[in-house]
């Protein structure tokens, strides 16, 4: 069964992916904060992250979090999508110099999301 991991640090934006993906045969891990979202990314080596950009908790962006995770060899493969609110240039510019795969801009359309999902793990 394929994996994934949404990373936010509000619960309402993790059940709303959650909801969306529930559609789909997939195991699916929820983190709050930056060093959670790494224990678990290891532990659990997801296909997918959905990780927030914007996490005030636990002292790591979604930038520091996917940058750790691209740079360790044990988790340099999973893919990672941005979610932010943020949707300047400099900021996608800023996820890519980190190794994001891709970046969603919040808020989302939830058929967009799945169908995302479904182009990734097809592969």
């Amino acid at each position: 069964m394929k994996k994934i991991l949404v990373v936010d640090d509000q619960i309402e934006i993790r059940e709303l992916i959650e909801a969306t993906l529930r559609i789909g045969d997939y195991l699916i891990f929820q983190a709050g904060t930056g060093p959670e979202a790494i224990e678990i990314a290891e532990r659990e080596k997801p296909d997918l992250m959905f990780l927030d950009v914007m996490m005030p908790e636990g002292g790591m962006d979604g930038f520091d979090v996917c940058t750790q995770l691209k740079n360790n060899p044990e988790t340099a493969g999973i893919t990672i999508i941005m979610l932010t609110a943020l949707g300047q240039d400099e900021d996608k510019e800023r996820g890519s110099a980190a190794g994001a795969d891709d970046y969603f801009t919040k808020p989302f359309s939830p058929l967009k999301l799945m169908n995302k999902v479904d182009e990734i793990m097809s592969k």
